[in-house]
């Protein structure tokens, strides 16, 4: 006969742990949030600007609601205070300040709204999730932006069988430019695709996002990886019907520099890892010098000219207007606000007013010199270093050194050098999902270095390894 023993050699059985009811509303909440700032556009597009408006600050509040008691009730020295991205929050408060000197003041304040809400969404999400759950959240945010974009282009293509304008608005007479379009219905018709954003470099975008966070999850062998198939087989198809040479040129960076990172993975030692980064180092500049020599050949594999889509033109006038106030620049306004006097007209593009410079670096000069540009350089460059060790070194943190790497360490590195490349053709960095990507990666790999490891992945493990085992 069994006898229950005061000296178990197990523990009792006990229900396994579960999420509260609390927390899993949290997730969706930021699920909500990650969605509407990756597809602004959409929601911009859906319910014009005071629609729009009033959506980011309803969602903005309840961050904050959110985010704040989690700062309250914690304990004093849990909240990272010192690793918050205190460099890129310097440049958003250099933007305010710039009030003072804007030659546009309503566009600076208005934009720096947008870019406060945007900033506090990803502070509340770094925060509130963990390392696992903030991949798959913007898994599934990124799986919503995919699905509603096929959606409403079969939509307009098999049911409607007319463009339709932002707001659903009814057409004016007389021609419209294609650009002017929500969605052009060109799913079958061999043109670019817009998806639900309404721009098809930013659904070709959205699609890269996808292909890197299904990508890592696949390799980190989660469940139900026929359905990540799936959705990647759904990406790559939209990311072809967008269209997007920069988007394609951005895939052979990311896989030249995801091969780097394994690379230096299986480096054993210090020498063979010096080895890796002078053989890299080799690579980037002849493909540097390669892309340069044969840029006419390259840019017509895609059928872009010289003129890189009227990109030079805006270049130069950008820099013109830029180069009047080299220090402090003419103001922050991210993106530029079409209806204002200064950009009103300004450079046209098929007609309609350009709201970025194409090129983060040219806009930050512009809009807040050179030192905006130093301060936006530091950022980025320490993100990008964090990224790549947080990606090549092994997880450590006592005197074991072969622990397994995580497939999801990768997502930081190749998102960062998405939108590095990014930044060469586009503003998208500093602004909306580029500006939330910076701030959420910067902030969370600097609080928790490890993946699922540490109090702030709520494990019992923390810095210096696991807590004693108690003797009931």
């Amino acid at each position: 006969m069994a006898v229950y023993t005061k000296h178990p050699v197990a523990a009792p059985l006990a229900a396994p742990a579960r999420e509260t009811t609390g927390h899993l509303l949290v997730r969706a909440y930021s699920v909500l949030c990650l969605f509407c700032v990756l597809a602004h556009t959409a929601v911009y597009d859906l319910l014009g600007p005071v629609g729009a408006a009033i959506v980011l600050a309803v969602l903005t509040l309840g961050a904050l609601a959110v985010w704040i008691p989690a700062i309250v009730t914690s304990r004093p020295t849990r909240f990272p205070w010192r690793r918050l991205p205190w460099t890129a929050l310097g440049y958003g408060a250099l933007a305010l300040v710039s009030v003072l000197w804007s030659r546009w003041p309503g566009a600076t304040l208005l934009t720096w709204a947008l870019m406060a809400a945007v900033t506090v969404t990803a502070l509340m999400v770094a925060t509130i999730l963990t390392w696992q759950e903030i991949v798959r959240a913007l898994s599934t945010a990124l799986k919503a932006i995919l699905g509603l974009s096929l959606l409403i282009e079969l939509w307009v293509a098999l049911v409607l069988r007319h463009p339709i304008l932002p707001n659903f608005a009814e057409p004016p007479p007389g021609p419209i430019d294609p650009v002017s379009y929500w969605v052009r219905g060109n799913l079958f018709n061999g043109g670019r695709i817009q998806g639900v954003v309404g721009n098809a470099h930013a659904l070709a975008m959205m699609c890269l996002f996808a292909l890197i966070v299904f990508a890592v999850l696949y390799a980190a062998r989660v469940r139900r990886r026929g359905m990540l198939i799936a959705w990647g087989a759904l990406a790559v198809l939209l990311l072809v019907k967008a269209a997007s040479a920069t988007v394609y040129l951005s895939v052979v960076v990311l896989l030249a520099v995801a091969a780097a990172a394994l690379v230096a993975r299986a480096a054993r030692t210090p020498a063979a890892r010096r080895a890796v980064y002078l053989v890299a180092a080799a690579v980037f500049a002849a493909g540097i010098k390669t892309a340069v020599l044969l840029r006419d050949q390259v840019l017509g594999l895609f059928g872009k000219n010289s003129d890189l889509t009227g990109r030079v033109e805006i270049w130069r006038a950008v820099w013109e207007r830029a180069i009047t106030r080299p220090v402090l620049g003419n103001g922050f306004s991210s993106p530029w606000v079409p209806w204002d006097p200064a950009f009103d007209g300004w450079i046209l593009n098929h007609g309609i007013t350009v709201f970025h410079a194409h090129d983060m670096w040219l806009d930050v000069f512009l809009q807040l010199g050179a030192v905006g540009v130093a301060l936006m350089a530091v950022a980025w460059l320490a993100l990008a270093w964090r990224a790549w060790f947080f990606a090549v070194d092994r997880p450590r943190w006592d005197l074991d050194a072969d622990r397994p790497y995580s497939a999801l360490a990768l997502m930081p590195l190749l998102l960062t050098a998405a939108l590095l490349f990014e930044g060469l053709a586009e503003s998208a960095p500093i602004m909306l999902w580029g500006w939330m990507l910076l701030i959420l990666l910067s902030f969370k790999m600097k609080s928790v270095p490890l993946i699922g490891v540490g109090v702030g992945e709520r494990t019992p493990v923390i810095s210096h390894g696991p807590r004693a085992r108690q003797v009931p």
